[in-house]
């Protein structure tokens, strides 16, 4: 059985800043892997149709979590579809992952929905790894540095 979660967050970031952390391979370092991980992008080829890979490592233990996918649909500031699928075999399937982003008054309103999540992944740690994520991505995109 496929599990989903669904998230919403405003972020104090103009549009074009939000998107761009969620487009570029280095932002996705600094912001993607929860709390105690490392990521890395082992490639990244951000076009509809294009492929990526990354990893996390956890910091503790060193053990090492990989994946890939395709980006299916890429409109600039306002969607992103993407597919992932975890190299561990004991973690079937592909997920869908869909941002839809928005422009509102005081930033940038993000609504996410990852389909299709292994069932052997508990969704409560789904929404959890999520929140720690979205938690660095709004220290990466709210401050203002103009230097």
């Amino acid at each position: 059985m496929s599990n989903t979660v669904n998230l919403h967050r405003v972020l104090k970031a103009p549009l074009a800043r939000v998107f761009k952390a969620f487009t570029d391979a280095k932002a996705k370092t600094a912001w993607i892997p929860p709390f105690g991980f490392l990521g890395e992008v082992e490639s990244y080829n951000f076009k509809e149709g294009g492929s990526y890979r990354m990893s996390f490592t956890n910091f503790t233990n060193d053990q090492k979590h990989s994946w890939g996918g395709t980006f299916k649909t890429i409109k600039p500031n306002q969607l992103l579809v993407y597919s992932d699928k975890f190299d561990d075999p004991n973690l079937p399937g592909e997920m869908t992952v869909t941002i839809q982003f928005k422009e509102v008054m005081c930033g940038t309103e993000l609504t996410i929905k990852q389909e299709g999540i292994p069932s052997m992944i508990p969704v409560e740690m789904c929404y959890l790894g999520w929140q720690e994520s979205l938690i660095k991505l709004a220290q990466l995109v709210e401050p203002e540095i103009n230097q």
